[in-house]
């Protein structure tokens, strides 16, 4: 059988919860397009997977910058994760996978090069500069809106109002406050803004025992780890403490997290319980004492921080090695503030691996 774009929104309109946001209800796009055999949703989620801002993220830090090991997570593989768990949560609350997965791909498009480091470091110089500084989850709704070049009718990528919303409203610990567009956020971005802690939570808790910086005597003591063990226990019984164990663990630890927004549900907001609240912030205190913190993640990041001051500052004086589609009308004459607009947007969606080699090319040229 071949399903019509009527034919899907109808499906949606079935089995998707009254609280859900539909397809057929979008408030549309900035610019109005002609019609398309896609869900409006499904065609925001597929030019963010095409963008070329979404393959970049391959090669940009989560915690360990992406030339540290081929296990590590990436900016990509963190995204990824955050997409996977965001349907989940979506598909037993039967709410709008397809708007919830577009957020969750978008949501790090924005993400500078070396990771939060990277971000307080562009946010500190572009302050230093007089600017008003950066914030990663508004940079990413700039990217979908302003600097993706795919289409010869309007810049970006023209995503759904209700993705952009999403993109604007993203919030989580890591997070300065998302900018309030007015109204309240739909239940798949609550969900989104979730699953990215999940995701970050125990992906890091993976990637910090993967590098031996953290020591699962580090985080046995902790509710989460005890409850999940248990769990184990009772499905597999005895079994090696090797890392096939660790991988179990960690997966019972999302399940929980995820069981527990469930539960907690009440068609008002979606939410962790008071109690899983406490919980994360018990292994994340861990996490940050442990891991972030540490000599050996520290060292990379503040690398990655140097340079990007130093590449940032180096620009500023010589702004006619800048490309100039990131300067507008030209160089010369330029403002501090027109070069620093453009250097924010040319730094931040470097990679690390690219950021690293244009230091390593200008400090030869002994320009740095």
């Amino acid at each position: 059988m071949i399903y019509t774009k009527e034919d899907l929104e109808k499906l949606e309109k079935k089995h998707l919860a009254p609280y859900a946001v539909l397809s057929e209800n979008s408030k549309g796009r900035v610019h109005e397009e002609k019609g398309s055999t896609r869900l409006c949703f499904q065609k925001d989620r597929d030019r963010i997977i095409h963008c070329k801002s979404f393959r970049r993220l391959d090669e940009k830090t989560q915690v360990f910058p992406a030339f540290v090991g081929d296990h590590y997570r990436t900016r990509l593989t963190h995204t990824l994760e955050v997409a996977q768990i965001s349907r989940d949560i979506c598909r037993r609350l039967g709410l709008n996978e397809d708007l919830a997965e577009a957020i969750a791909l978008a949501h790090d498009l924005g993400h500078p090069p070396f990771g939060h480091a990277g971000e307080e470091a562009l946010d500190e110089i572009l302050r230093e500069a007089g600017e008003k500084g950066f914030e990663h989850n508004m940079q990413s709704k700039r990217v979908v809106e302003k600097l993706e070049k795919l289409y010869p009718n309007f810049d970006g990528l023209n995503l759904s109002i209700e993705v952009l919303e999403g993109l604007a409203k993203h919030q989580t610990s890591w997070d300065q406050d998302g900018v309030d567009l007015g109204g309240h956020m739909h239940f798949e971005g609550q969900v989104v803004n979730l699953a990215d802690e999940i995701a970050y939570t125990n992906h890091d808790m993976d990637d910090g025992l993967r590098s031996g910086i953290l020591d699962v005597e580090d985080l046995k003591g902790t509710s989460l780890w005890k409850k999940s063990c248990r769990l184990i226990l009772e499905e597999y019984g005895e079994i090696p403490l090797d890392d096939v164990w660790k991988s179990r663990v960690i997966s019972k630890i999302i399940f929980l997290m995820i069981d527990d927004i469930v539960k907690t549900f009440d068609e008002t907001c979606v939410c962790f319980s008071e109690e899983m609240v406490d919980e994360i912030r018990e292994l994340r205190e861990i996490l940050f004492e442990k891991f972030y913190l540490s000599t050996q993640v520290k060292d990379q990041l503040d690398k990655g921080r140097d340079m990007i001051k130093s590449l940032f500052k180096f620009y500023l004086r010589c702004p006619d090695k800048i490309p100039s589609k990131y300067l507008g009308a030209g160089v010369a004459g330029g403002s501090v503030g027109i070069i620093a607009e453009g250097l924010k947007d040319y730094i931040a969606g470097m990679t690390d691996r690219f950021l690293q080699k244009q230091v390593e090319k200008y400090a030869k040229m002994g320009e740095l």
